[in-house]
């Protein structure tokens, strides 16, 4: 039986034959996956994807939505919150993905 921290499904078993012919499962954890915007899917900029980069600008961007949401998308939603604060448009017009940073906008 395998050690409690490899029973996990987040470690890959690789098989691996040895050169006694001996068959054995090496465990190999997998590298961490870049940040996406949580609207458009797209990679973020100016960020690492290491889990041990030095310094908070490395881990994320110091503006609004940084680490969250890419530039063309924050920028699209701050336009949209200012349009709701105007009245030139309402909450129900936006779709649901941008809805929710709209909301946060408008609460600040």
């Amino acid at each position: 039986m395998p050690k409690p921290m490899y029973r996990s499904r987040s470690v890959k078993r690789l098989h691996r034959v040895t050169p006694t012919k001996r068959h054995v499962i090496h465990y190999r954890r997998g590298k961490n996956a870049f940040p996406h915007c949580a609207i458009c899917s797209k990679e973020l900029n100016g960020i690492s994807a290491s889990s041990n980069a030095k310094g908070r600008s490395l881990r994320t961007n110091s503006r609004k939505f940084g680490g969250v949401l890419c530039a063309l998308c924050t920028s699209k939603v701050v336009m949209l919150a200012s349009r709701i604060e105007h009245g030139e448009m309402k909450l129900n017009d936006i779709g649901i993905r941008e809805r929710q940073y709209v909301m946060q906008m408008q609460s600040h």
